[in-house]
């Protein structure tokens, strides 16, 4: 089977829970913004959990079906439509060969995730589907899906009606609290500032994406005076070259928090003050241009506990849609 492409939307990738393993190469991870979200939609499919889906930014594609299959979409609110009639979020529905998948205007959240039964089936690339499209890999030719595309699809199964409990369907609350384990190089700073950073209100800036995700509005960062290391750039934002975890957050003069997410660079020559934990890292992938956010502090013990409330939530998906 496959499908037919007849308008891409804004930025719509194949991503999957991506291609863990060559970060220390500069290959970042990549694979869904929100992984819960596409864990969902594949389960609602009948798909293994990381099947390759679409991911939809702000603006759903056009899609052509040639065969009859199961659909759902999870993560933002972005209505689907089957021939122009209205069809749930967060639920399987049947498809018919010959009909047309669209979508109404967004409603809530970033990213929609588009699983079909049996998964989007393009070649693998380092064990992925999932694009990135700055090194070429993944997805179709190492770029987000086109106009006239034609999209393979497994073969699969599923069933109509499943539907994701709305306790378990995860989005950013407003604001958007994100939890930070200070470290790295948080020494870097003034301890006014460390204090501010988790007292002030910031937005999300307009330069959000698979990156990285920056923010603004906060009180620039003081400085703890220094003589820059051999190495380093000049500005006391400037570090000897390090590496960048998932989630570090780091500040380029001190002024505007960049949260390095699913497709960011592997190192650099910025300080980081610290970083979110995982468990927050899919709400990231939910957040709109403008959305207000506050950071806070907590320590890895917290962090550990989220993580493992996290899984229980999957745990908790998985039997819900057994």
């Amino acid at each position: 089977m496959t499908i037919k492409v007849t308008h891409a939307g804004l930025a719509t990738t194949i991503q999957d829970l991506g291609r863990p393993g060559y970060y220390h190469l500069g290959i970042p991870m990549s694979g869904a913004m929100d992984r819960l979200a596409l864990v969902s939609a594949n389960l609602l499919v009948g798909n293994e959990e990381g099947a390759a889906c679409l991911e939809a930014v702000f603006l759903g594609p056009q899609l052509e079906f040639t065969r009859d299959t199961l659909v759902a979409v999870t993560g933002a609110e972005l209505p689907p439509k089957l021939d122009g009639e209205p069809q749930p979020t967060w639920t399987s529905f049947r498809v018919k060969a010959g009909q047309t998948l669209s979508f109404d205007y967004l409603r809530s959240g970033a990213r929609a995730y588009i699983a079909v039964a049996g998964g989007i089936d393009t070649p693998p690339m380092l064990g992925s589907r999932s694009t990135y499209a700055i090194g070429a890999l993944g997805g179709v030719d190492g770029r987000a899906i086109q106009a006239n595309d034609m999209l393979p699809v497994g073969e699969g199964g599923g069933r109509e009606g499943a539907s994701v409990p709305e306790a378990l369907r995860r989005s950013p609350g407003s604001p958007v609290e994100l939890r930070v384990i200070p470290g790295l190089y948080w020494h870097r700073i003034q301890e006014g500032s460390q204090k501010s950073f988790f007292e002030d209100t910031w937005t999300v800036a307009p330069e959000c994406d698979r990156m990285g995700y920056r923010f603004r509005g906060g009180k620039s960062l003081d400085f703890v005076e220094r003589e820059q290391p051999f190495g380093a750039g000049s500005d006391p934002s400037n570090i000897t070259d390090a590496c960048y975890p998932y989630g570090s957050i780091q500040v380029p003069g001190g002024t505007e928090p960049i949260i390095l997410h699913r497709d960011a660079v592997s190192g650099g020559g910025y300080f980081m003050l610290g970083t979110v934990i995982s468990a927050d890292m899919d709400l990231i992938g939910q957040m709109q241009p403008n959305m207000t956010t506050r950071f806070v502090s907590v320590d890895m013990e917290t962090a550990l506990v989220a993580r493992r409330d996290r899984e229980r939530l999957l745990e908790r998906l998985r039997a819900a849609l057994a």
